[in-house]
């Protein structure tokens, strides 16, 4: 899945999970604070990551990198909100 999210300054950047487990830590439309959202999607990537190494026998290079590319990304804003502007595929809808 692919997830694209505003930064403070309003710079925008997309990244790949290859896990819908971003669902379970971001929301899209939602507001974090950047050290949040840092602790967030860096445990989800890990998560996916981990989910990846389950089933194939080896880590997600991809997951990894679009974690690495957040933390340095999120270096350069000392403060202010990170907003998630899409994430696609969305969940699946729910049966009723």
């Amino acid at each position: 899945m692919h997830f694209a999210v505003r930064w403070p300054d309003g710079a925008e950047s997309s990244h790949y999970s290859p896990s819908l487990v971003m669902h379970d830590y971001l929301s899209t439309g939602g507001r974090y604070g950047v050290v949040d959202f840092v602790a967030r999607s860096s445990e989800a990537l890990d998560a996916a990551g981990e989910r990846v190494r389950a089933a194939y026998g080896f880590a997600c290079t991809s997951a990894m990198a679009s974690r690495d590319e957040i933390v340095r990304t999120a270096a350069a804003y000392p403060e202010g909100e990170v907003t998630v502007l899409r994430m696609e595929p969305p969940l699946p809808a729910r049966a009723s």
